[in-house]
């Protein structure tokens, strides 16, 4: 029935091409058919990777009677929530204010005219605890439809009503933005203080879970764009610093030792269902992936101690190499997700490829000639028992430091595990790229690379990430050489030119930026705002990591594309193009949303590079938008800090300056060592770049008309718009980063 479905680029959509259901796709053909027959609109929502999204699938949308009253009563649409991210949020919030709850699959109805009256989650095939079945639902709704007209149109303008209230609440907490003046709307510079980070973190520090680690309690998602407010901030010398640090180094290391982490191959799991980061929900996505490749890579530098610093590389490492063999696609790209279930036997499971029995982990160690004595100490290691699965087997993490010894023999035996693993069925990966997350995966794989390699240049490990797939350890990063780190942070640097490259290959055409990608060919959705400035913050790490002006030309016309097309009479908007049903359904048109999910808000992302980019250019103009932007800190900070991680992060710098570093020199080792130097003492706000200097030929600002010695190199210093002298001596440069920090 679903032949719409069979075409479209969302792998999430064709997997239910086959259904009896006769699905539409999302868009004006589909409210204009509920409106020539008269019914509401069924819109389903889910992702590729989501387990009860196939469980509903199966159970319902897979029933023949089911789906035969549903295409009778209903107009049935299917949206993939990655592909249309917008779609998701106006609905999800309808979801929420009528359930007081969300997830996925999301279940809304609608009138013809995309407003919500009623909307669900997962409903059962059969009533179960007081949850109405899917079909009982349907038909609640289809004689509501026939019978209570009246009510059904009241409750939707309600609804509309309610959502239109958390619109103008956006635009409040965001701000008007005059676009027509130098000041473009500057909120004064008392309002961007720095008291308001200090009292966030002590906010932070009182969700913390001191028993288990991490904030809150069950489920436990990895809180990405806090920790990269709280190690930005615990790198300074701000109130309350050392304890954002503490709380970001004990996260990081309870996570990189819990089964949120996968132990075998590296990468994360979306979260875990428990407060003891023992069962995890086994999808993994790339936006999360992206994230943490990068937190770890700015922790490898900051960790209190040796034993911290060589784990945070290991899982720089693993998870890199995970990026590369498991979501890479051709042309360079990477995929959004792996699902997390796995097809066994026919028959879907959830976790079924990761999770183990002790007789299976001894099977697969006597199989690799593995000895007794050690197979029994590495059990004895596992802890089996907190992480079993209801349907059997447990999932492998430690849940605490090991001792050197038992550190050793797990990385000696994990490969042999890691080989019998790879021999298990495997979950489905959704190859759809995502041009936001692509942008943080670019800006991840390049840090990464610079903390690899400075890591290998200091004698800290040189985090050989090898792709020989052969389950090897590759990461132990503790004694490496310093040859195999500089291999291994090229291969990154090369992972990421190639995805940046494809980006703007395929997603980036006559100025529109597109959202997503299948088999190398782009959509027709354009980006969202978080589209623009992931890819944005992407290109500009990458540029600060190679000194290629490629990459920061390409970033810096993203930059000034999404001020034109997102700010529309002084409101910024998520999305370019309005689309009719969301603005019905939300009773206007949709200003940013400036929270951060599980990803950072397109609000706080466009913030960043707006400060990055100013940097790099000395436009005051976009210096005064970013502090615009960063209006909603204020209130946020200290009532919802986990909501605001990467503007507070944003705020953290700009109010630093940023501090900017201009490295000029033809010497490539002199230049090498002062951007080392630079990188160890600056943190993670400084802006770099480098070049030969000693002219105006370059396209970068910072770096015009910077003089450079013959031989060696030269570092300039700057904080707004005075530098220090320029030195050559890391060691001066070091004292410079001192003084000012």
């Amino acid at each position: 029935m679903a032949e719409r479905l069979r075409d479209q680029a969302s792998a999430y959509l064709r997997q239910h091409a086959d259904n009896p259901v006769d699905w539409w796709p999302f868009g004006d053909e589909a409210f204009a058919e509920a409106r020539r027959r008269s019914v509401p609109v069924f819109i389903s929502v889910g992702y590729a990777a989501c387990h009860w999204c196939h469980v509903m699938a199966h159970e319902s949308f897979e029933d023949a009677a089911t789906a035969r009253y549903l295409n009778e009563n209903f107009v049935p649409v299917k949206v993939d929530r990655e592909e249309r991210p917008d779609v998701d949020a106006v609905y999800m919030a309808a979801t929420q204010a009528l359930t007081g709850q969300g997830g996925w699959p999301m279940s809304v109805f609608t009138l013809p005219d995309g407003r919500t009256f009623y909307a669900g989650t997962y409903f059962p095939p059969r009533q179960m605890q007081g949850t109405p079945s899917f079909r009982q639902v349907l038909e609640a709704v289809s004689t509501a439809w026939r019978d209570r007209p009246d009510e059904v149109a009241a409750s939707a303008a309600q609804i509309a009503e309610h959502l239109a209230s958390a619109q103008h609440g956006n635009r409040r907490l965001v701000g008007a933005l005059d676009l027509n003046t130098d000041n473009a709307g500057a909120v004064p510079r008392t309002v961007l203080s720095g008291e308001v980070l200090a009292t966030a973190v002590e906010e932070v520090a009182e969700q913390e879970d001191v028993r288990f680690g991490g904030l809150g309690g069950a489920p436990k998602f990895p809180p990405s764009p806090l920790l990269k407010f709280l190690l930005g901030y615990g790198s300074g010398n701000a109130p309350a610093a050392g304890t954002a640090a503490g709380i970001a180094g004990r996260t990081l290391e309870t996570m990189a030792r819990s089964a949120l982490y996968d132990q075998l191959e590296g990468g994360f799991a979306r979260y875990t269902v428990d407060r003891a980061w023992a069962v995890p929900h086994f999808e993994k996505m790339l936006y999360d992936n992206a994230q943490l490749l990068r937190l770890y890579a700015q922790w490898s530098r900051t960790a209190a101690t040796g034993e911290q610093r060589s784990l945070a590389l290991r899982v720089c490492t693993d998870t890199a190499r995970w990026l590369s063999q498991r979501l890479r696609v051709d042309g360079g790209g990477f995929a959004s997700s792996l699902d997390a279930d796995t097809v066994v036997d026919g028959r879907r499971r959830e976790g079924a490829t990761y999770v183990w029995t002790g007789d299976q982990l001894r099977s697969a160690l006597a199989s690799a000639a593995v000895p007794d004595t050690e197979a029994d100490a590495l059990l004895s290691l596992l802890d089996l028992e907190t992480g079993a699965m209801p349907e059997g087997g447990s999932t492998l993490h430690f849940g605490r430091r090991l001792d050197p010894e038992q550190e050793s023999l797990w990385l000696r035996l994990r490969p042999a595990l890691l080989a019998a693993r790879n021999l298990r069925p495997q979950p489905d990966r959704d190859g759809k790229v995502v041009a936001g997350w692509n942008g943080l995966a670019v800006a991840g794989l390049a840090d990464a690379a610079l903390a690899i390699a400075d890591a290998g240049s200091s004698g800290g490990g040189s985090g050989d990430g090898g792709d020989d797939g052969d389950g090897g350890d590759n990461g132990a990063m503790a004694g490496g050489a310093t040859e195999g780190g500089a291999e291994a942070a090229a291969r990154l640097l090369d992972l990421a030119r190639d995805a940046a490259g494809y980006l703007l290959r395929v997603h980036y055409r006559d100025g529109v930026l597109l959202r997503v990608s299948h088999d190398g060919a782009a959509a027709g959705f354009e980006g969202l705002l978080e589209d623009y400035a992931g890819v944005a913050e992407g290109l500009f790490a990458l540029f600060a990591a190679t000194g290629e002006e490629r990459w920061y030309l390409a970033a810096e016309e993203l930059v000034l594309a999404a001020e034109q097309r997102f700010i529309v009479d002084g409101v910024l908007q998520d999305t370019a193009v309005p689309t009719v049903q969301l603005a019905a359904a939300q009773g206007s048109l949709a200003a940013a949303d400036p929270l951060d999910g599980p990803a950072p808000s397109g609000t706080a992302l466009f913030a960043g590079v707006l400060v990055t980019y100013a940097a790099y250019s000395g436009s005051s103009r976009h210096r005064a938008l970013a502090e615009s932007l960063l209006a909603h800190v204020q209130l946020v900070a200290a009532r919802a800090p986990r909501a605001g991680g990467w503007a507070m992060s944003v705020l953290a710098q700009a109010l630093e300056g940023p501090l900017e570093l201009a490295v000029c020199g033809t010497d490539e080792a002199a230049v090498d060592r002062l951007l080392r130097a630079g990188r160890a003492a600056g943190g993670p706000g400084v802006v770099m770049a480098f070049g030969a200097g000693a002219g105006d030929e370059s396209r970068v600002p910072l770096l015009r008309n910077r003089q450079a010695p013959d031989g060696g190199a030269l570092a300039y210093l700057c904080q707004g718009m005075v530098c220090s002298r320029p030195v050559s001596d890391p060691a001066e440069l070091t004292a410079q980063f001192q003084s000012l920090r």
